[in-house]
Order: C-alpha cells, then sequence, then structure tokens
C-alpha cells in the first residue's frame, strides 16, 4: 500500500486526526443544536486576534483566504477609493490584482521579494499620496515567508491618519498582532487551514464594528459584504449563518480550536513552527543548498532554498521523489527565481522536520545531483 505523505506546504496543513474525524459527520447548519456551537466559534476567535468585545467582531466566510481578503477590500475601501499595498511577493500581487478588479485603485510600493516592507516607506507614500485612505498588508509573505513589522507598519498608518487592513492568512495563530492595540486596523483577515491547523473552506475577518457600521454601502457585492455579515448577525442571532456554510469545516474547526488552545495557543504554536523552521533551515543548509533569505529574516512559515543549478535537477522529479518517501511539498516555485518550499506549519514536528531534511538529502542523491548551491548566491 502507497504511504500517505506528510503536508510539508504552507496549507491546507497537516491536520489531527480528531478534526479530520470532526468532518465524518451530517450537520444542519440552523438547528439549534449547532448555533450556540457557531456563536461560542466567533468569539473564540475573536479572542485570539485580540479583539475587544462590543468593539470588535468575528465574521466567517465561506471560501479560501483570497475571498476573505476581497470581501475586507471591498468593505472598507470605497469604490473607486485608493489603497496601498506594500508589494514583496506573490501574495501581493495577488492583492493588488483583487483590488483593481473590484474597482479599487490599488498603489503599489514595489520591493523586492526578499525585503521587508517598512513603517518609513508606508508613511512616505501616504505622505506622497494625501487620496489614499487605506493600506492593505501581507502581514507573512506566503510565497517567500518574509515577515512584514505589522506593529511599525500599523503605527506609520495610524500616525498618518488612514485606515489598514491585515492580511494573516498564513500566520495567523503563529505570528502575533493585536488588533485590539490597533485602532487605525480596520480589520484581520485569515482562513481556517494554515496555522490553527483546521480544514479549508472558512475565511474569517475580525473587525472593528464602527467601520463595518459605516462602510455598509461600499461593497458592490451581497457575497462579500462584511457589513451585511454584521447586520445578518444583528438580525437573525450570532448562531445565525448567512448562506450555506461548510458547516464541516466549522466542525473541525471547533476540535482544532481546543487542540490549539491546549497547546498553549499563539505563543506555543509560534515556538513550534519556529523550532521547525530551524531545523529545516540548517538542516538543507548543511546538505548544500542555498536558502533563499538570509537567517535573520527567515520566518516560521515555510523554508525556500534555490533549486540546485545541476543539470539533473527537476522539481516535478525532484516532489515526486519525495512523496515516494512520505514528504510532500508544492510542485512549484513562487518567487523569480526557482525555488522550492518545504512548509514548517501544520501538525508537525521537531522530528518531522529532520526527517525531511533527511529525505531531501536522498531524494537528490538519487537523482544524481552534485551541484547542490547557487554559486552566485552561496557563502
Amino acid at each position: 500500500m502507497t504511504q500517505t505523505p506528510l503536508l510539508f506546504i504552507p496549507g491546507p496543513v497537516q491536520t489531527h486526526p480528531r478534526v479530520k474525524a470532526a468532518m465524518a459527520q451530517d450537520i444542519a447548519p440552523w438547528d439549534n443544536d449547532t448555533r450556540p456551537r457557531y456563536a461560542a466559534i466567533r468569539e473564540r476567535v475573536r479572542a485570539i486576534a485580540g479583539g475587544r468585545e462590543g468593539e470588535h467582531v468575528c465574521l466567517p466566510l465561506q471560501g479560501c483566504g483570497h475571498f476573505i481578503v476581497e470581501a475586507a477590500l471591498r468593505t472598507f475601501v470605497p469604490p473607486g477609493g485608493k489603497v496601498l499595498i506594500p508589494n514583496n511577493g506573490n501574495y501581493g500581487v495577488r492583492m493588488i490584482r483583487l483590488a483593481r478588479e473590484a474597482g479599487r485603485v490599488p498603489v503599489a510600493i514595489d520591493i523586492p521579494e526578499s525585503q521587508v516592507a517598512t513603517g518609513a516607506m508606508v508613511a512616505r507614500a501616504l505622505a506622497e499620496d494625501p487620496a489614499i485612505g487605506t493600506v492593505s498588508v501581507v502581514h507573512s509573505e506566503t510565497a517567500t515567508c518574509v515577515i512584514n513589522p505589522m506593529e511599525e507598519i500599523a503605527a506609520a498608518v495610524q500616525a498618518a491618519g488612514r485606515r489598514l487592513i491585515v492580511d494573516a492568512v498564513s500566520g495567523f495563530g503563529a505570528i502575533p498582532f493585536d488588533i485590539g492595540a490597533h485602532p487605525a486596523a480596520d480589520a484581520i483577515v485569515f482562513s481556517s487551514n494554515k496555522c490553527l491547523e483546521a480544514m479549508p473552506g472558512i475565511g474569517f475577518a475580525v473587525a472593528r464594528v464602527d467601520r463595518l457600521e459605516a462602510c455598509r454601502a461600499n461593497a458592490g457585492s451581497w457575497s462579500f459584504d462584511l457589513s451585511d455579515l454584521l447586520h445578518h448577525s444583528r438580525t437573525f442571532g450570532w448562531g445565525s449563518i448567512r448562506f450555506t456554510p461548510a458547516i464541516q469545516s466549522l466542525a473541525a474547526f471547533e476540535v482544532a480550536l481546543d487542540l490549539f488552545e491546549a497547546e498553549g495557543g499563539q505563543p506555543a504554536r509560534l515556538a513550534r513552527y519556529s523550532e521547525n523552521a530551524r531545523i529545516l533551515y540548517n538542516g538543507m543548509v548543511a546538505l548544500g543548498l542555498t536558502p533563499w533569505l538570509p537567517k535573520e529574516r527567515q520566518g516560521p512559515i515555510i523554508v525556500n532554498m534555490h533549486q540546485p543549478p545541476d543539470p539533473a535537477f527537476a522539481l516535478q522529479p525532484f516532489v515526486d521523489a519525495l512523496k515516494r518517501r512520505g514528504i510532500l511539498i508544492s510542485n512549484f516555485s513562487t518567487t523569480d527565481a526557482p525555488t522550492f518550499r518545504v512548509g514548517a506549519i501544520g501538525r508537525l514536528f521537531a522530528d518531522d522536520m529532520r526527517r525531511a531534511v533527511a529525505a531531501i538529502g536522498e531524494t537528490l542523491e538519487e537523482m544524481g545531483v552534485r551541484r547542490l548551491a547557487k554559486d552566485d548566491l552561496a557563502a
């Protein structure tokens, strides 16, 4: 029998057997036994984000991370409004497209992929263009694992009197951002299937109530209107779900929250992922591979390595050979220069990382790859 591989990808992630088991049931979303559980999930998520009762609400939306990012852009940026987007990776590029196709005007700060956005960059761009009303930032750039300094950026937005949207899709639950400490932040948005280690199918926004009320006319879409989600909840109750939900994913998410809290919440999850990333990074460098990022900028979500320059290396055969060893990584590059990425998140631990490093070494040897270092970047 073929071995089921472990997922070393940035989402959907490897999950606990109890999370998977929670999917195997039929559930009536509007049943009176379901409603209080759903309402409780919303309160638990708001608390993880640092949201304050009466000031912030949790708004789940069916779909993937891109859906909740688009919903936030539509809700908090008026049609034709300008939104500043620091762009240092593929998910910044995607945010720009989401804004443009929603009829907003993205203003990009183009930053090299291996560099971080800074508060100074944001402050300068806002000073140069008073028409920009909102800044929208990818906190953890999933393509490269550059972590943009949200505290610094939020302070710059606050000082300029503008509004902020935080795309925390790949880092929420591990990389901290306390929305309650940042009154300029309209929303932090994320999904169910990454650092919270649940199943895909749900996006979440934790958003300011006053801003939702002020933005009722913006969205231009019933499905992607976060203000309408608030209105629905107030009208029909916090346990009511607008439209048919991914209800089995919600059941799995409830179990994943139990496991998250039992592990020690955000600090414990960050510590585990950071150790995972450290082992991957050091282990692959020890093999002779060249990292995409210097160690001081390496985040805890994924580790990118330059693809070996040896003609014997090809990405898909490399991925296939790793899969036969029980390790599944992404089969595409997400950077300008060819790289491969190995995920450090999900229900994976230090021994799993050591196993992955060993499998990578064995696979490169099997493929006959001798030149491992990217010559013009190797230390």
